[in-house]
């Protein structure tokens, strides 16, 4: 490559940087979109394990009252097998203590029918709501594929950005002498895509801190490469190139 002067070559970093500041932009928001779309993802599945959560405890009290309904029927079969003996028995106090046996098992099933009719209400209660999760977990799944259908498309046009940069970035480079697009590009990547900037108002571009006389003095003679002594950042003088 023939040799520049450092007026030239700043120039062209200028520029370059132009192109790196825009792409640096559109990768930090490929890094966002894809976690945001994972946060979504993350609420809509907490919904859904609400959802779940209703439907395991239906099921639950379903179970429960089938073993009460059991238990029911037990108790009535107890009751039926008293009221047989009754017939048999030969003495008043006997039949006294059957009956009383009997009474106990009655009330013992008036308690399990009671159970069973609160489970149906519960039940019920429980039904309603997993109903309700269901039509909103529907309103809310579609509106979570338009959102990554939105973010898929957006992610996708920019990808497509970043491509068209990098080639113009790759038609730029070689212009530039690989020791100053080096040094470039290492503070680029350790600088969030901002590696050379104006002096503006006497302050750096980048850390806008006072840049001292003797370095626009050194700017203004273009003999070589001059940074921030802040920053690290490369210079130049603004409407200079």
């Amino acid at each position: 490559m023939t040799q520049v002067s450092v007026r030239d070559q700043l120039k062209r970093l200028v520029e370059l940087q132009k192109i790196d500041k825009e792409a640096f932009d559109y990768k930090q928001e490929l890094k966002e979109k894809p976690a945001f779309l994972e946060e979504m993802k993350n609420d809509f599945e907490k919904k859904k394990s609400g959802l779940k959560s209703l439907e395991d405890k239906f099921k639950a009290l379903q179970v429960g009252r089938m073993d009460k309904e059991l238990d029911l029927k037990s108790r009535e079969d107890e009751i039926a097998k008293a009221n047989a003996q009754l017939s048999l028995l030969k003495t008043n106090k006997e039949y006294t203590a059957k009956m009383t046996e009997i009474e106990t098992i009655k009330a013992n099933k008036s308690i399990v029918e009671e159970k069973i009719l609160m489970s149906y209400d519960e039940a019920d209660a429980v039904q309603k709501k997993i109903e309700q999760e269901k039509k909103v977990l529907a309103e809310e799944e579609k509106k979570f594929l338009a959102q990554k259908k939105e973010i898929d498309a957006a992610v996708a046009g920019l990808q497509a950005k970043v491509k068209e940069l990098e080639s113009q970035r790759n038609q730029l480079t070689p212009d530039v002498e690989k020791d100053i697009l080096a040094r470039y590009e290492k503070i680029l990547e350790k600088k969030n895509g901002l590696a050379i900037v104006p002096i503006t108002n006497n302050g750096c571009g980048g850390c806008y801190m006072n840049i001292p006389p003797q370095i626009v003095n050194e700017l203004k003679m273009h003999d070589k490469v001059v940074i921030c002594e802040m920053c690290a950042r490369l210079l130049y003088l603004e409407g200079d190139l």
